[in-house]
């Protein structure tokens, strides 16, 4: 990840990672990645999905953890990511309790 990116993503994670510093959250830029993706606005979303690319955000969504998306933008991500056609969206992560 280049400066430019790093900071792109430390000033998204001022604004969706409110729980950490801009420094500690990009030490886990998937979470920051994940979190824009979940909950951002429409510019945040353009201006991460430019910085990083769809192969990134494919990743973030294919790792996801439990509770990292909400069922619309689980869906409008699997579909906008060409992971699932409109009728057919993946399940969502779930807790498994060995």
């Amino acid at each position: 990840m280049d400066q430019l990116e790093l900071d792109s993503l430390k000033q998204l994670a001022n604004k969706y990672v409110w729980w950490k510093t801009p420094d500690e959250a990009v030490c886990m830029p998937e979470r920051v990645i994940a979190q824009v993706m979940n909950i951002g606005d429409y510019d945040d979303v353009r201006e991460l999905s430019r910085q990083v690319g769809d192969d990134v955000l494919r990743k973030v969504l294919l790792h996801a953890q439990v509770g990292q998306f909400g069922k619309r933008s689980w869906a409008y991500w699997n579909y906008r990511l060409g992971l699932a056609s409109v009728d057919d969206v993946p399940a969502m992560p779930v807790r498994r309790f060995e």
